[in-house]
């Protein structure tokens, strides 16, 4: 017989718990997104899929700004709860997983705020969440949009080689969670089979 771990009981109905959630929801917005993004932007200007793709591309982001203030929120009661209790150990590995994972927010905000630049350069009310209009942010001024877009292009891939890099540095945790999903698809193929 197993004695449930109390620590690991705690950890699983804590606020690292909804970060983690809010972790892989985020990641599944961004491979949408990187992927849309990718695809659009190759496809000719007269087909009628583009228009939408790019609607939903920038719904899209949006969504991510505001699962990305959600992560924020909770990051700081992790913090709060962690730190409170402990003050961290100021080592090299601490200050490089710490100058990762700021990067990495500046870029999840970065990026979604070149692409409103964009869209706000290029015409008025060209932002919308899945059809509801959202304000202009940035003012309309052709002579930007080649600015915005070199900006939301280059902060885009720049985001892409600091998200590789994040998951070099966490290859055991994704290696963990592919095993995982390959046993949930293998045991939901049994039940179908059955």
């Amino acid at each position: 017989m197993t004695v449930p771990n109390p620590i690991t009981k705690s950890r699983k109905n804590s606020a690292f718990k909804h970060l983690m959630t809010v972790h892989w929801w985020m990641a599944a917005c961004y491979v949408i997104i990187f992927s849309t993004g990718m695809i659009m932007v190759q496809l000719p200007a007269n087909l009628d899929i583009r228009s939408p793709m790019y609607s939903f591309h920038k719904s899209m982001g949006v969504l991510t700004m505001a699962l990305l203030t959600w992560r924020i929120l909770t990051l700081l009661r992790v913090w709060w709860k962690k730190y409170t209790r402990r003050f961290p150990k100021l080592t090299l590995p601490w200050f490089q997983t710490v100058a990762l994972h700021t990067s990495l927010y500046v870029f999840m905000w970065g990026v979604p705020v070149a692409g409103y630049f964009l869209s706000n350069s290029f015409r008025p009310n060209n932002v919308k969440f899945f059809g509801l209009p959202l304000p202009d942010i940035f003012p309309v001024d052709s002579s930007a949009v080649g600015l915005a877009r070199n900006l939301h292009f280059w902060l885009s891939y720049t985001f892409l080689a600091f998200i590789l890099l994040h998951s070099l540095d966490q290859w055991k945790v994704i290696r963990a969670n592919l095993r995982r999903f390959r046993s949930f698809l293998g045991k939901a193929k049994t039940k179908g089979d059955s």
